[in-house]
């Protein structure tokens, strides 16, 4: 089984690519916020629990994160492999999932970091922003606190699995089939 962290900034093109890497190389497309959505939606023990964080204002814990991912991973065994878009997020989660996935006998093969500027980052949220609606893509403050915090928090996680040699970076600056290309060479 394959499996790839896809990592990055928000606006560096993640979920686009993914979607690519999917169809090429046939594997499961896992977006951490589309797992916490499925799990609220349905209602289950997990995605209640998830859901009190959420109305809250909070941010849920590491272990809750860990419990949705590793429930999913556990009732989609029978693909080819993952990749996963924005997760993990911390060294704490990282390192949980490490455990969970050699249980599983299984294990991170590569993570592939998308390196983008970050005045590149605003522009590109800015320009999402008009299509998508979101309020959190239409203001420039909002953007940069966002790449701020990304910077303290999950950009840390590239050294854990740089230390495990399992990193690989990506010029994320190009066309859409020009960092597909990378990206192509890198998980190969």
């Amino acid at each position: 089984m394959l499996n790839i962290v896809l990592f990055g900034a928000p606006g560096c093109g993640k979920g686009t690519q993914a979607q690519r890497l999917r169809e090429k190389f046939n594997l499961n497309h896992i977006s951490t916020g589309e797992v916490i959505r499925g799990e609220i939606a349905n209602d289950t023990e997990l995605g209640r629990k998830m859901k009190g964080y959420i109305e809250a204002g909070q941010l849920a814990p590491d272990s809750l994160v860990i419990d949705i991912i590793a429930s999913y991973l556990a009732s989609h065994r029978d693909v080819k492999g993952n990749i996963f878009d924005g997760f993990p997020r911390t060294t704490a989660q990282a390192e949980a999932f490490d455990r969970i996935l050699a249980e599983m006998g299984e294990k991170v093969d590569t993570m592939v970091y998308m390196d983008v500027p970050e005045e590149e980052l605003v522009r590109r949220i800015l320009l999402r922003g008009k299509d998508s609606g979101r309020a959190d893509d239409a203001s420039e403050d909002v953007i940069r606190n966002r790449i701020e915090v990304y910077n303290a928090q999950t950009a840390v996680v590239a050294d854990h699995y740089s230390k495990q040699g399992k990193y690989a970076r990506v010029d994320g600056v190009g066309t859409m089939d020009e960092v597909f290309d990378r990206i192509c060479d890198a998980v190969k």
